[in-house]
């Protein structure tokens, strides 16, 4: 069995995958006694097991600490940051980088809602995973 299979399995589930989509509260009016829900990504069920294999994963890996994530993209010269996350060039990148990009765009989620999903829908996520598979097959 190769090594990241548990993670490179998600790039034909993802292919066809919706990932999620926003929730948005259309049902209350913002009064006291109805007020609104903040907009929210409920995220695909395929989308919710890659985040758990990736905590699952890294937490049972030597390859990676999960919160060294941003130190490891930092010496990759990778700002963690959209832009920056997105840019990167994975086709030279280390099985540690693309893991600590994984977990930096889950990390990204709790602080701006809908960041995961845009680096699904980008491609940005499946090209990291097809990284890993690259680095099995070598």
């Amino acid at each position: 069995m190769k090594k990241y299979s548990a993670l490179t399995k998600y790039i034909k589930l993802l292919k066809n995958d919706n990932a999620g989509e926003w929730i948005c509260d259309k049902e209350n009016d913002g009064s006291s006694e109805r007020p609104m829900h903040l907009p929210f990504v409920s995220y695909s069920i395929a989308v919710n097991n890659l985040a758990d294999d990736i905590y699952k994963f890294a937490k049972e890996s030597d390859e990676i600490v999960p919160s060294k994530y941003a130190e490891i993209l930092q010496a990759n010269g990778i700002e963690w940051g959209y832009d920056s996350m997105m840019k990167a060039d994975a086709s030279g990148l280390d099985a540690q980088c693309i893991l600590a990009l994984l977990i930096a765009s889950l990390r990204a989620e709790r602080f701006c809602d809908g960041a995961l999903l845009g680096f699904i829908k980008s491609g940005a996520v499946i090209r990291w995973l097809k990284r890993l598979q690259e680095l099995d097959e070598a």
